[in-house]
């Protein structure tokens, strides 16, 4: 008798740590997880109105090049006012037709493993778990519509790539992308060994969402699975979902943002083709076409890592440290969700070749720079018009300059994005009396203000 009574008090302690099991992971009870879940749920995650996102390249970020090279700086990015970490792609890279160097981070060899120059899965756990201590989430780059031509998937399962009409694997079209070949979206096994991979994440390294490279080429209905999917792995947990996109269905398919490329290449084109700064609120209008809804943001940024590699820093492009800065300004505050790339905010001179182990010397930090764009991010932070408030733009030739407005707080941003003094004839609505966002001055507007070669001013009712 006293065995049998031994035996249900075991059962019963076996249920209760199923119960508090299924509660902690919030996955569904009915359906077992299909890994071992690593870690508690975050629950700091931001709205996605509020994320400031710092790219991070790991073979850059420090001199070992590792994921224990991020984990060891994690205070210096929390400093800066980030609480979206996303790290380009850990994973093996492929060596068969390596495109130069070490091989793109983006030619995936195996979808399910760390690339063991960066370190190991624990490696990536701990670093999660020390960025959810510091209030700050961890999304993966991933690359889902290609991978290295070593990977495993080629040679166990050809039948999940496109091929030509000589029935040989091709590269993704339209590209030069020799160190990738181009896997078939119609194939049903690939695109649940895709969402599976995906999925292992989440599970086994409690990463809060991803960076989807390449996503406008990838068809919707796969977005729409695989996006519900990873949200159902923790119900009280938001995920953030990235897209490298531009297409509107991308937020249909239950992404949070897409990429401002347009925004990007009009900022281009104020300083390389001295074009007017009204050009930036007009790519800001296209973007945000009569499709989008209201509560939608599109990721903005003046450096990521193809552009600091192949076209320059935003020193290089935009003027100088300043005239970075200033730009800087209207990629964060302009109705966007600000995207930061790693060594931009210490005013890092350096192109950084991703295909290389190129280490950012943190030592040639410029502090004012680190300050102003610790100011400017404090700011956004704290502003709800900024982050969910309405746009109007008011720019002139010289100064971008426009409204974000949120029931009662109304910020005003004027940056001079050129090399010269530059007057301003303020519209009747914005004149008056202002307080300087950053000072708490007061600020009057009468009917001019002259701004200063690459100056900007925000200020808030």
């Amino acid at each position: 008798m006293k065995s049998n009574i031994n035996i249900v008090y075991a059962l019963l302690l076996t249920l209760a740590f199923v119960s508090c099991s299924s509660s902690d992971n919030d996955s569904d009870s009915n359906t077992p997880p299909p890994y071992p879940q690593y870690g508690a749920s975050f629950y700091k995650m931001p709205n996605k109105e509020d994320a400031i996102i710092y790219q991070v390249n790991i073979r850059s970020f420090s001199q070992a090049g590792t994921l224990k090279g991020v984990q060891d700086r994690l205070t210096q990015i929390q400093e800066l006012g980030v609480n979206v970490i996303y790290l380009m792609p850990v994973f093996p890279v492929g060596k068969e037709k390596v495109a130069a160097g070490l091989g793109s981070p983006y030619a995936v060899k195996d979808y399910k493993a760390i690339n063991p120059d960066f370190g190991t899965l624990q490696d990536l756990q701990v670093l999660v778990e020390e960025a959810h201590k510091k209030n700050m989430a961890v999304i993966l780059d991933w690359v889902a519509n290609h991978t290295a031509w070593d990977n495993a998937w080629i040679t166990q399962h050809p039948d999940w790539y496109q091929k030509d009409a000589n029935g040989k694997i091709i590269i993704p079209p339209g590209t030069n992308y020799n160190d990738v070949a181009q896997l078939d979206f119609t194939n049903r096994e690939m695109k649940n060994a895709m969402i599976d991979a995906m999925e292992y994440w989440v599970y086994t390294a409690n990463i809060d969402g991803f960076r989807c490279d390449y996503a406008d080429f990838i068809p919707q209905d796969f977005w729409t699975e695989a996006v519900s999917k990873l949200r159902n792995i923790k119900k009280s947990q938001k995920i953030l979902m990235l897209a490298e996109g531009t297409k509107v269905n991308l937020f249909r398919s239950g992404f949070d943002y897409t990429f401002g490329f347009n925004f990007f290449s009009a900022l281009e084109k104020v300083f390389k083709e001295n074009l007017s700064a009204s050009t930036i609120q007009n790519a800001n209008a296209a973007e945000y076409s009569a499709n989008y809804n209201e509560d939608y943001r599109i990721v903005r940024y003046t450096s990521n890592h193809d552009v600091n590699f192949a076209e320059g820093t935003p020193i290089e492009l935009f003027g100088g440290k300043k005239g970075s800065v200033a730009t800087f300004v209207v990629a964060a505050y302009m109705k966007s969700v600000p995207m930061i790339y790693n060594g931009q905010e210490i005013g890092y001179a350096q192109r950084i070749n991703y295909f290389e182990k190129t280490p950012i010397d943190w030592s040639t930090a410029d502090p004012e720079m680190l300050a102003q764009y610790k100011k400017i991010i404090a700011f956004r932070n704290s502003s709800t018009a900024i982050k969910k408030g309405t746009y109007t733009g008011y720019s002139s030739d010289a100064v971008s300059a426009f409204t974000m407005v949120k029931d009662a707080e109304k910020v005003l941003v004027l940056s001079n994005l050129t090399n010269n003094d530059a007057k301003y004839l303020v519209a009747n609505s914005l004149k008056g009396t202002w307080k300087d966002a950053f000072t708490g001055n007061a600020v009057t507007l009468g009917s001019e203000i002259t701004l200063a070669p690459y100056q900007y001013l925000v200020l808030k009712n």
